[in-house]
């Protein structure tokens, strides 16, 4: 029995050890009379143990723990239109035009999340704000004190991390080397991919998560991490309503979801992904920014957290309408105390 247990664990171990993206599912998918093209995105050498552990959102089989949202009784009745892009309507907010980069570490979650309040603040201060977040205090900060967020790096609630904005709040931070606001992102960015500017991820291995700092370290930012700490006043999860999902995003801003990866997702090219192939991987964490329809196929328009050079210049299209893998049974958000 020893031996059979020790064979197992061994070949556990190879498996996590090989690459995950695979010709055969993007030659499947791009042969399928399907709604969208695969190639490839991520190098040959990031395996698949790598791949894994930035599927980081963990959900609860019961949903989100968050209220559901209660729309003004005006709203009910409010036609959105066909085609919306948040990029657009809100052209002047910077994060709005971005891709943020969650490098090696399972933090789609907290990146996701930062993401949308940023907008969300942008959009209701008429661009009186128009910075960044920090999804690093959000990572690093959101423990068992008031709330639990799950893991850091390995991963955790989104419907937690907008009760951490609610009840703790959220100081400002940019990007990666940026020097913007009280806490910078210090986790690199890393190149996934086939071939680009950035070392490669897998260089870096597992990354454990960067310690709650209780002080700006960005010694360029004069105000204290206790005097700039954003908060909201409510927050909410819209559960599986299309249409009042589409009216919140319209009137105030992006929305961040959770769903089911697989691997065919991982080489989204063009297109409006739905599951053609491939086994389940984990659960990841996005921003819906807006919808439309292509070629009869009605989609939902997301910015991922795998940096530019991922899929459609770090943006993808995901089948709108039939809850595909899981994407619109609960998208969480918040109203900013402005």
């Amino acid at each position: 029995m020893l031996t059979l247990v020790t064979f197992a664990t061994a070949n556990h171990h190879l498996d996590l050890l090989t690459p995950l993206e695979r010709d055969e599912i993007i030659n499947a998918v791009n042969s399928a009379k399907t709604t969208w093209k695969a190639a490839r995105n991520f190098d040959k050498s990031i395996t698949r143990h790598f791949i894994k552990h930035l599927l980081g959102l963990k959900r609860r089989p019961e949903g989100s723990t968050l209220p559901p949202l209660v729309e003004n009784p005006e709203d009910k009745h409010l036609e959105v239109p066909k085609t919306f892009d948040a990029r657009e309507k809100w052209s002047s907010c910077v994060s709005l035009q971005e891709i943020r980069d969650q490098g090696p570490c399972g933090s789609c979650w907290a990146v996701a999340a930062a993401s949308a309040l940023t907008d969300r603040f942008c959009i209701a201060t008429k661009t009186a704000f128009n910075g960044h977040l920090s999804a690093e205090d959000l990572l690093s900060c959101c423990c068992p004190c008031a709330v639990s967020c799950g893991k850091g790096c390995d991963g955790g609630y989104d419907d937690e991390a907008w009760s951490y904005f609610l009840h703790t709040g959220i100081c400002t931070g940019g990007d990666y080397k940026s020097k913007e606001g009280c806490q910078p992102y210090t986790l690199p960015t890393c190149e996934h991919h086939v071939s680009g500017p950035r070392k490669n991820c897998s260089a870096y291995g597992d990354v454990p998560t960067p310690k709650c700092q209780k002080s700006c370290y960005n010694k360029k930012y004069k105000e204290p991490k206790d005097k700039d700490l954003h908060l909201v006043k409510s927050i909410f999860s819209t559960g599986g309503d299309v249409k009042k999902i589409q009216r919140e995003i319209f009137k105030h801003g992006p929305l961040e979801a959770g769903f089911s990866v697989y691997e065919d997702f991982l080489s989204y090219k063009s297109g409006v992904y739905q599951h053609t192939s491939g086994s389940y991987l984990g659960g990841h964490a996005v921003k819906v920014i807006g919808w439309g329809t292509e070629d009869g196929t009605d989609y939902w328009l997301v910015a991922n957290s795998w940096n530019t050079d991922w899929g459609d210049n770090g943006f993808f299209k995901i089948k709108r309408g039939t809850d595909e893998c899981g994407f619109e049974s609960s998208l969480n958000g918040g109203y900013p105390a402005v």
